[in-house]
């Protein structure tokens, strides 16, 4: 029989209940889609994987480098070519310790104990002119026998408070009142207390990162190079006036080394004869003459001379693109901060390895005059390597609260679902009624009166 059209009576549909809709009872809930699942991540996974290689080939070159610069004075001392170089890996273990838990803990957890960190860096500061012990040229730059040394945690320490405080200025960064000179005297404090150990080189960078983290926070480019200008002209006066001796000695050899080489410093000269060596591809791990001969601090501040030497010109370069890597990732991670105080922190971190970096390799390439810094992550010395990770930990953590904060939530299941929607309060909970059902009940209503 063939299918009839239905004619439906209104009259009869008005008049009649609607039918409720019930859904087939299902043995297992409903799973919304796997991109609004949330992933159970593991503390691993959410690190930011180009700047942890990047990291772990600069450790592990300097690894080598430590025991190829140390290992014939170790033997000559302590009788055993690997004890200088085990104190070293027992500061790369603490190292990376102090980075794993920089890393996990929340960075927004700075901000909050940044003027406590300031106070405490400005009494080690203090406490080390009082207290210290004295070291090479007459400077007294460490506590507790040589192992801690307040400078290199006033670098970080500047970092972290500026990064706060700069997140919290605003616009205010480009009131001369309320920005530069809060901001001027800060700094001077901080690099003064470092001149006076002293120790040019670490006030330098504090100034130059601070510098660079004001301009980023957008402070005024004219007050900045008005301060810039106050500042090396104060800086030249300190070298030739009231600086130590050895200063003045060095920026007289390296003006006159930057017309006849054969008249600047001989730590520059025994640089540029270990790179003259190596030449593209080096001499061989190990082979390198500079470091027995008249090179000073090979497994420090000339270890990167000793790579030019060992490694050639192309293992030299190598470090240098891992440095290039690792601000451009760093960078990245600033621009992509949940907050700015994120954004500071990464930046300035970043920034602060870059000065390091850039003022050692300069050093040895006669671009600048020696000033004794360090090879981030390379160099031998306990207190720079645990600051430095400490920064690369701080890094991370920023780049992994983004990444958290960014993930997918966790999957609704249609019975969660349901018990949600029962269990909301005051609201009301009657079933929906249809078109019709409200007619016919509007209707019984206007009847009825």
């Amino acid at each position: 029989m063939a299918d009839l059209p239905q004619f439906i009576d209104h009259d009869t549909a008005l008049d009649s209940p609607p039918r409720p809709i019930r859904s087939t009872p299902r043995a297992t809930p409903r799973v919304t889609p796997v991109e609004n699942a949330e992933p159970r991540r593991r503390f691993f996974a959410t690190l930011d994987m180009p700047v942890m290689v990047v990291t772990g080939l600069l450790l592990a070159i300097g690894l080598m480098m430590v025991y190829s610069t140390t290992f014939d004075w170790s033997y000559q001392v302590y009788g055993d070519p690997a004890i200088i170089f085990m104190r070293h890996l027992r500061n790369v273990g603490v190292a990376l310790v102090i980075f794993v838990l920089l890393a996990l803990i929340d960075y927004r957890v700075w901000r909050r104990v940044a003027v406590l960190l300031l106070l405490l860096t400005i009494g080690a500061l203090v406490a080390v002119l009082l207290f210290g012990d004295d070291t090479l040229l007459d400077a007294r730059r460490a506590l507790v026998n040589g192992s801690l040394q307040p400078g290199e945690l006033a670098e970080l320490t500047i970092v972290v408070y500026l990064a706060a405080w700069l997140g919290s200025r605003r616009t205010q960064v480009r009131s001369v009142a309320y920005g530069l000179i809060p901001f001027a005297v800060l700094v001077g404090i901080m690099a003064g207390l470092v001149l006076l150990q002293p120790d040019i080189s670490t006030a330098a960078t504090i100034v130059a990162v601070a510098g660079i983290m004001f301009f980023l926070a957008g402070g005024d480019l004219v007050q900045l190079g008005a301060a810039a200008v106050i500042v090396g002209v104060a800086g030249v006066l300190y070298i030739t006036q009231s600086g130590p001796d050895y200063a003045q000695g060095r920026l007289d050899s390296y003006l006159s080394g930057a017309a006849d080489l054969t008249q600047a410093d001989d730590h520059i000269q025994q640089a540029i004869k270990a790179f003259t060596n190596g030449g593209w591809t080096g001499v061989g791990l190990g082979q390198g003459r500079q470091k027995f001969e008249r090179l000073p601090a090979p497994h420090t501040d000339s270890i990167f001379a000793v790579i030019g030497e060992e490694l050639g010109i192309l293992g030299a370069s190598l470090v240098v693109l891992l440095y290039i890597v690792l601000v451009v990732r760093g960078l990245q991670i600033a621009r992509r901060a949940p907050d700015s105080f994120g954004s500071l922190l990464a930046a300035g971190v970043t920034i602060w390895i870059a000065v390091k970096a850039l003022l050692n390799i300069a050093v040895m390439t006669a671009v600048v005059p020696p000033t004794g810094a360090s090879l981030p992550f390379i160099s031998f010395g306990g207190s720079s390597l645990v600051v430095v990770m400490a920064g690369v930990g701080l890094m991370l953590s920023v780049s992994r609260v983004r990444l958290l904060q960014n993930a997918p939530r966790r999957p609704v299941t249609e019975r969660s679902q349901t018990v949600a929607n029962s269990d909301l309060g005051g609201r009301d909970r009657r079933p929906r009624v249809s078109g019709a059902g409200r007619r016919r009940s509007v209707d019984s209503a206007g009847s009825g009166r």
